[in-house]
């Protein structure tokens, strides 16, 4: 049983106001002057491992808060969070929010009614209290929650001995990763009218999908898509078919994607089918496009150079973006980007720092790593070699151009069911200070760029076992939050040693 805490519980002649809520049969209270607000669970980004009565991080009107769960910090399970469910966020510098089954009233009790003797506050198992109080016509007694003690039991702060890790260090740190992968060129290809082309990742500012709302230009070509609203400012739309001239598709498909790039200091989104592939780039295994086809006039003519990937059994066609418009239409680019520039001087939405990160999914939770970090991404293998006595997590290796890589499935190694439909799955391979390694994720939804200024740090109340999640994207306007993973931080100390000696048997610094 807890020792209760003599605090504000202890009588001072006048009367105190209290919200009291309920977790299945138990009846609690909170001082009001604990309470910011109560509002409608909101909906949130679950973090993997993370500890006892997380729920996971949210957005509330621009601030990213720790979203708990009454019953998870009394160690109850999950109860029954529906349409009457609420959060309460508490008050403070850094907010933290608590979902309860209902709330029931605001009361006000005279303070000689506040009872804070051991015996009549006997805590029950999970629970720590601070008082007790009998309310309503049925004399139920309202138990006061040491809401505070709850949370420091189930949450270990992310705060070492040395003190709180500062926002710049973990930028530093982020840098130093990314720093550790092999500096090449990397493209990102994908696919347009069945055949497949590729631009140089350092020309894609982003790659999105094909926004809901867009307004068609009257009197436009076929290869203009229309007009979207991009980072406080609007974003032409071309076909890339159109550009290369390639039959139209009737409508954009449910994976075609916008790739945007900087044409001339003009922001342009080219749709494409789908996406492919975020490979590395041998620079010996790119040669220029053949004389008999720079001749020509038609598509050809924007194909840049060639790719000879897989032995030479795979061309894939690179793309120069200021080689894809006529002079006309880079003439109206230039006008737009021009005007743009005499409103305000800068291009609109960045500040700070641009950073990129390769985002994907888990179930319906979106994660991102720092590109710096990413080697590449690609199909899931066709075979992978299972190896004996490795955790459960580890679905084997694979042969990726002649390296062996080991592959993790993140599915399991964050304690995730197993997917029903794995088609599109993909491998992400991802490069450490010491470790490569493939892992296995549900879908790669985009390359997302943003400014540094917009990146918060994942709130301290997420305990150690979620050090993995060190910072947080919070796209308030579209109702995402993007939790961005330390690749240092994606292994246990103890996987990290079986990734070392699996590397001193292969004699490979990949996984």
């Amino acid at each position: 049983m807890a020792e209760p805490e003599q605090s504000a519980a202890e009588p001072d002649g006048g009367q105190r106001r209290f919200l009291t809520f309920r977790w299945e049969t138990s009846l609690y209270a909170l001082p009001v002057e604990e309470v910011a607000e109560v509002v409608r669970t909101p909906s949130y980004a679950r973090v993997p491992h993370s500890p006892r009565g997380l729920l996971g991080i949210a957005n509330l009107r621009g601030s990213v808060l720790p979203v708990a769960s009454l019953g998870g910090l009394l160690d109850r399970g999950a109860g029954n969070i529906g349409q009457a469910s609420r959060a309460i966020v508490l008050s403070g510098a850094a907010p933290v929010a608590f979902v309860v089954e209902s709330v029931d009233a605001l009361v006000s009790i005279d303070s000689h009614q506040v009872e804070t003797a051991p015996a009549v506050i006997a805590a029950e198992p999970g629970e720590r209290l601070r008082g007790a109080f009998h309310t309503g016509a049925n004399r139920d007694v309202a138990r006061i929650l040491d809401i505070q003690g709850l949370l420091a039991m189930a949450f270990v702060s992310r705060q070492h001995a040395a003190g709180p890790v500062s926002s710049a260090a973990r930028h530093n740190a982020r840098q130093d990763s990314a720093s550790t992968a092999v500096d090449v060129g990397k493209l990102v290809s994908f696919e347009v009218a069945g055949q497949e082309y590729a631009l140089d990742l350092s020309a894609v500012l982003e790659i999105v999908a094909v926004p809901a709302g867009r307004v068609v230009v009257p009197g436009s070509e076929s290869l203009t898509l229309g007009v979207t609203s991009y980072r406080h400012t609007l974003l032409p739309l071309f076909s890339l078919r159109g550009l290369l001239g390639l039959p139209a598709a009737a409508a954009p498909e449910d994976a075609a994607k916008v790739v945007v790039v900087m044409v001339h200091g003009a922001l342009v989104g080219l749709v494409v089918d789908r996406m492919h592939a975020i490979m590395p780039a041998d620079p010996d295994l790119i040669e220029p496009t053949p004389a008999a086809l720079a001749a020509r006039i038609g598509g050809e003519a924007r194909i840049q150079s060639i790719y000879r990937g897989a032995a030479g059994g795979r061309l894939i066609s690179i793309l120069a973006p200021d080689m894809l418009f006529r002079g006309e239409i880079m003439e109206r680019l230039m006008q737009g980007h021009n005007a743009d520039q005499a409103e305000d001087g800068t291009r609109a939405g960045h500040t700070g720092e641009a950073v990129t990160f390769l985002v994907f999914r888990l179930g319906d939770d979106e994660f991102g790593l720092p590109i710096g970090v990413v080697d590449e991404v690609t199909r899931m293998p066709t075979q992978v070699t299972k190896v004996p006595n490795t955790p459960a997590f580890m679905e084997g290796v694979c042969n990726l151009r002649g390296q062996v890589v080991p592959v993790v499935d993140q599915r399991r190694r964050f304690g995730m069911a197993p997917l029903d439909d794995g088609s599109r799955r993909r491998l992400v391979v991802v490069r450490t200070a010491h470790h490569r390694a493939g892992l296995i994720v549900d879908s790669v939804s985009e390359v997302m760029r943003t400014d540094s200024d917009a990146i918060a740090e994942a709130p301290n109340l997420t305990g150690e076992a979620t050090r993995l999640v060190n910072s947080i994207v919070n796209l308030e306007q579209a109702g995402r939050i993007v939790l961005i993973l330390d690749p240092a931080e994606l292994l246990t100390r103890a996987e990290h040693g079986l990734l070392d000696a699996f590397q001193d048997e292969t004699g490979q610094a990949g996984l």
